[in-house]
């Protein structure tokens, strides 16, 4: 375990250190969580647009209680595991850019858990209308995790946790939600 816990730490010390001062505001911007605010509202037309008001209604239901339980999973590993984020391990201080941090402990990024559960809600909600949307949708879910390596709240690792968690727990909801709206539309 050792062991791994030294090449995620490198991993991050060279993802990191990829990073220039010139690019910093924009990784700052990309991981704000209001700036998506425009794509959420894409995503309600798109969910509309495919199935209507009442399915949605049911579907947004899903999705607030499959973000809460991504990020409260998220905060209870985070306090249960104690990792230090890198901004806050003493090994890693004057080897790291630190351009954001966080609170103390960072494992697993709730970040990556909530961008890639609503990649993969939204792909097996809208999978079959549009071939390009998973595509895009984790694009834009790694490029959200990486920020949080590059801004040096985060490592690899719990970024790539965060992630598979996140991807389960979408799946998870969007086959709940699924069944809801064949049962209430059958």
């Amino acid at each position: 375990m050792e062991e791994l816990i030294l090449e995620d730490k490198q991993a991050f010390l060279y993802l990191n250190g990829l990073g220039d001062p010139a690019f910093d505001y924009f990784w700052l911007m990309i991981s704000e969580k209001w700036i998506w605010i425009p794509l959420y509202f894409v995503f309600l037309l798109l969910l509309f647009k495919n199935y209507g008001w009442k399915p949605m209604v049911y579907m947004l239901i899903f999705i607030a209680i499959g973000v809460t339980v991504s990020d409260q999973v998220a905060g209870i590993f985070k306090v249960g595991i104690a990792r230090l984020r890198p901004c806050h391990d003493p090994s890693l201080e004057h080897l790291m850019r630190e351009v954001e941090c966080g609170g103390s402990f960072g494992f697993y990024s709730a970040h990556a858990s909530n961008t890639f559960f609503i990649a993969n809600f939204m792909t097996l909600m809208l999978r079959k209308k549009y071939g390009w949307f998973p595509l895009f949708l984790f694009i834009w879910a790694a490029v959200v995790s990486f920020s949080r390596i590059y801004l040096g709240v985060h490592f690899p690792m719990d970024v790539l946790i965060g992630a598979g968690v996140g991807f389960l727990l979408g799946g998870f909801f969007a086959t709940l939600s699924l069944k809801v709206i064949n049962k209430k539309t059958a």
